[in-house]
């Protein structure tokens, strides 16, 4: 099966969000507000968030216009577990500045943390363009983006930012890999593979492209030896990754060595409990006339996934057999 590739780190987009923010944004205009402003830091870095805050609120109270000073309010409540206040000066920092990063950044965390998805992702997308307009030649930000893209299903968003990626680093097969990847949820075989091979012939021990191209064989029932090469060099790297396991098995099943499947895939779901897997070993089982077994399984499939329609009618048909 091809492995998830989505891997947008809460770390590397503050990381990617703060490169080239200034420490100090406070207007010199009032030294008061920028003499608590710094005490606030100080507090804040010797752990004492309550005398942080409280410096914090005298900045603004002096000047209530400071983005910053909101913001770095708003982490210090978080770090007392204030997140109703916090967001609320999260707010009034992007509305003084909507272009800063920084606030995105961490109203995302708090919405993806409240279980927020949508409000997280479009405060995402917002952090990671606020910091392109810093820095537009860091391919990082492009990779994330054409993350979040991906995994809200805006394919074509997807395949502009990794193709800026590809220009930009031409020589970087990550690149290649996302856009493979983003080509097969477009149902575009053809340039999935290209892209995937762009991606092994600069990296030919890049397990997760070596897997995913052999899995495509398999699922089109095509250059089968050519696939078992691919997804054996894979785990070769990788030898419990239950993914890659899980593409020999189904290989296995699709060259009719049934047993060899059952014992690969049992191994598969072991490492990895998921309803692809599950669902191939249902299909094994099925067909060694071990029809319980082929029940479990499916059943298993959709406890994780009870939205597949076809595991559904494979079921089904099983109850009039």
């Amino acid at each position: 099966m091809p492995q998830g590739f989505i891997r947008t780190s809460l770390l590397l987009l503050f990381v990617i969000s703060f490169s080239g923010s200034p420490c100090l944004a406070l207007e010199r205009k009032d030294s008061g507000a920028l003499s608590h402003y710094i005490m606030g830091l100080f507090y804040d870095n010797l752990g004492d968030s309550g005398l942080a805050v409280k410096e914090y609120e005298k900045a603004l109270s002096l000047d209530r216009d400071n983005y910053l000073a909101h913001f770095n309010l708003a982490v210090t409540l978080i770090k007392n577990n204030n997140l109703s206040q916090a967001r609320k000066e999260l707010d009034l920092s992007v509305s003084l500045n909507p272009d800063a990063a920084e606030p995105h950044a961490l109203l995302a965390i708090l919405n993806l943390a409240q279980g927020n998805w949508d409000l997280a992702a479009k405060e995402y997308e917002a952090a990671l363009k606020s910091a392109l307009k810093l820095n537009p030649k860091n391919i990082e930000i492009y990779k994330s983006l054409g993350a979040l893209y991906a995994r809200q299903g805006n394919n074509k968003e997807a395949e502009n930012a990794y193709r800026v990626v590809s220009e930009l680093a031409p020589y970087d097969p990550e690149a290649h890999f996302y856009l493979g990847v983003v080509y097969s949820g477009m149902k575009n075989n053809l340039l999935m593979k290209e892209e995937l091979k762009k991606a092994i012939s600069l990296n030919p021990d890049y397990a997760e492209a070596l897997n995913f191209l052999g899995y495509s064989y398999v699922d089109e029932g095509r250059n089968l030896k050519e696939a078992e090469k691919l997804i054996s060099k894979a785990l070769d790297i990788d030898p419990d990754n239950g993914a890659y396991l899980d593409s020999l098995g189904w290989l296995y099943f699709k060259r009719g060595r049934l047993r060899e499947a059952k014992e690969t895939l049992i191994r598969a779901v072991s490492l990895m409990p998921d309803p692809v897997i599950f669902d191939h070993l249902g299909d094994v089982y099925f067909k060694l006339k071990d029809l319980e077994s082929a029940r479990v399984n499916w059943r298993e499939s959709l406890k994780f996934d009870p939205d597949q329609d076809e595991v559904k009618s494979k079921l089904k048909n099983l109850r009039k057999q």
